[in-house]
């Protein structure tokens, strides 16, 4: 059986994800139903100074397009906190943002001072304690977020390809890559293939399985 090859959309500029642009992408039929954002921030200010040309408004208009056009879109960002003169108030514009947008998943970073960019010699930089609290709230809305879209996964039927077997587990990706991990003490020849399961169990990593139907 040949496996079935999927391509993933990683860390896309937000603004080239127009109307035009997913006309066109739903007439590929490999495509992942998975877009890794760079949204960085969900404060307009912020984002400001972080030279991004997109403001939270043209963010949700875009991340509903996405959402319009694939159903099952699984949708993750990365995210940055303390950039220089972020307040506390502008932190909380960014987490109320991701808190109503509901990433899968964000990938949380916090600033550090490169020599030679604009950003280092910014005045207001935020101190490391501050930068560490807003991180620890926003991996806590991310880890939130994923048992959410899990629990709402938990019992439905989809498609996996897998990709590898690490000890008593088979792992894979459904299609718009949520991680799936298959319990199979025997070897049942599944890499490289798709595969279709039952998800039955949310877990730390992703979504479990007991039982698996080869397609």
């Amino acid at each position: 059986m040949k496996a079935l090859k999927e391509f993933d959309f990683g860390s896309i500029e937000p603004l080239l994800i127009d109307d035009e642009f997913l006309e066109r992408l739903q007439k590929l039929h490999k495509i992942c139903h998975h877009f890794h954002l760079s949204v960085q921030s969900g404060c307009a200010q912020t984002l400001q100074r972080m030279n991004r040309h997109y403001t939270p408004e043209q963010l949700v208009q875009i991340l509903h397009k996405l959402r319009k056009t694939y159903s099952d879109v699984i949708l993750t960002t990365d995210m940055i906190v303390g950039f220089p003169g972020e307040t506390d108030e502008e932190f909380a514009q960014t987490y109320e943002f991701l808190k109503n947008i509901k990433f899968y998943k964000m990938h949380v970073f916090k600033y550090s001072i490169r020599n030679g960019t604009k950003a280092a010699s910014m005045e207001q930089q935020v101190p490391n304690p501050v930068k560490e609290e807003r991180s620890k709230k926003l991996i806590k809305l991310s880890e939130e977020n994923q048992e959410f879209y899990h629990q709402q996964a938990i019992g439905k039927k989809v498609e996996v390809l897998i990709e590898e077997k690490e000890g008593d587990f088979y792992k894979g990706h459904t299609t718009n890559y949520m991680l799936v991990e298959i319990h199979a003490k025997e070897d049942l020849h599944l890499e490289n293939k798709m595969v279709q399961v039952q998800l039955e169990k949310s877990t730390e990593n992703g979504l479990l399985v007991e039982n698996v139907t080869e397609l």
